[in-house]
């Protein structure tokens, strides 16, 4: 068998099970009431107890009231699980994948199960260091709250991931400043949890990974080909492009990206002005190409109205010169100054 088959079913065998539950509020009355029995027992034992000190029947009611308040009662209140819309908890059982538990309401499972979500130590331990360097009256309620909201439920909520921005080399070796930010959410808990150390920080990477790697395959800006791609033109088809590879590489982790899109695009501060210059010079001379189109026609128009209304007799060389000043005119930087010439032109 091949090392990618092995792989595979190691995979395959964390497929997202039902945990199985039952109705948590039923259990809570009649576990407290087996409590207020236990407690009632062990006080009817005792006097039993005190009227016969030899009485077994006293003695048996006291010891099995005593493990029902003491032990059994306190662990079957492990079992409760209350559960918001959109969350989910993984459960195991001594080290085995027990199930998930979806769907808001108030649920009883095996009190020997644990919760288990990778991604809580990471950002607990992150968020309380923060807390911890802050001098005490600056914590304020809003920190608090970032604090004490993890949990080892896992959010099935629509997310945002949005990463620092990154420098890379587009496909001309220019380096820009890019940034995306990617909607996702999490479709299976039991591969989040299972097929990856911490799904969070895994999705963080390969974002960063799928980014890069898209981004040296396109230009900046197009050199003129109109059918080329870049970053800055081709939008949505980039965004689209990266969201499929990003979509490929957390399918192992049960994650779906709904959208991936491109927040900031720049050229790094150290090619940024050479790259100004740049655009302004195309910009000048696609202005003056227009300019030098246009006056060329409008001096092709003036001779042909010459000709046709028979204004006046020019040879070639009169022509040319005229065909010159009025593309000086036309084409200058600058406001013509007229000048009236009273003698005869020839």
């Amino acid at each position: 068998m091949s090392e990618l088959t092995k792989t595979d079913e190691r995979q395959m065998q964390y497929e997202e099970v039902q945990a199985k539950s039952t109705n948590g509020m039923v259990v809570l009355l009649l576990n407290i009431a087996l409590m207020v029995v236990s407690l009632v027992g062990f006080i009817f034992g005792c006097i039993l107890v005190d009227e016969n000190s030899g009485n077994v029947p006293g003695i048996i009611l006291i010891i099995a009231s005593s493990v029902y308040f003491f032990i059994i009662g306190p662990i079957l209140f492990c079992g409760l699980k209350v559960l918001k819309p959109k969350e989910a908890l993984v459960l195991t059982l001594f080290g085995k994948y027990y199930g998930t538990l979806k769907g808001e309401g108030f649920y009883f499972v095996n009190p020997f199960v644990t919760a288990i979500n990778p991604a809580i130590p990471a950002a607990t331990t992150a968020a309380f260091t923060v807390a911890a360097n802050l001098p005490q009256e600056k914590i304020t309620a809003d920190k608090a709250a970032t604090v004490s909201r993890y949990s080892k439920k896992i959010s099935l909520k629509v997310m945002t991931l949005n990463n620092d921005k990154q420098k890379i080399n587009d496909q001309l070796g220019n380096p820009i400043i890019i940034g995306i930010v990617v909607i996702w959410r999490v479709v299976n808990t039991a591969k989040a949890v299972f097929n990856v150390d911490n799904y969070m920080e895994y999705l963080s990477i390969q974002c960063d990974s799928s980014l890069r790697n898209i981004v040296s395959q396109y230009p900046y800006d197009a050199t003129g080909d109109d059918n080329e791609k870049s970053l800055r033109g081709s939008g949505k088809e980039i965004a689209e492009r990266l969201k499929n590879e990003i979509q490929s590489k957390v399918d192992i982790a049960g994650l779906e990206i709904l959208e991936a899109r491109i927040t900031h695009l720049a050229y790094a501060p150290e090619i940024a002005a050479a790259m100004l210059q740049r655009q302004q010079a195309a910009a000048i001379i696609d202005a003056r190409q227009m300019i030098v189109e246009g006056a060329v026609g409008m001096v092709e128009m003036a001779l042909n109205k010459l000709n046709e209304n028979d204004i006046v007799h020019l040879d070639e060389e009169r022509k040319a010169a005229m065909v010159s000043n009025l593309l000086v005119v036309l084409c200058g930087n600058r406001d013509a100054q007229p000048i009236i010439n009273s003698g005869s032109i020839y």
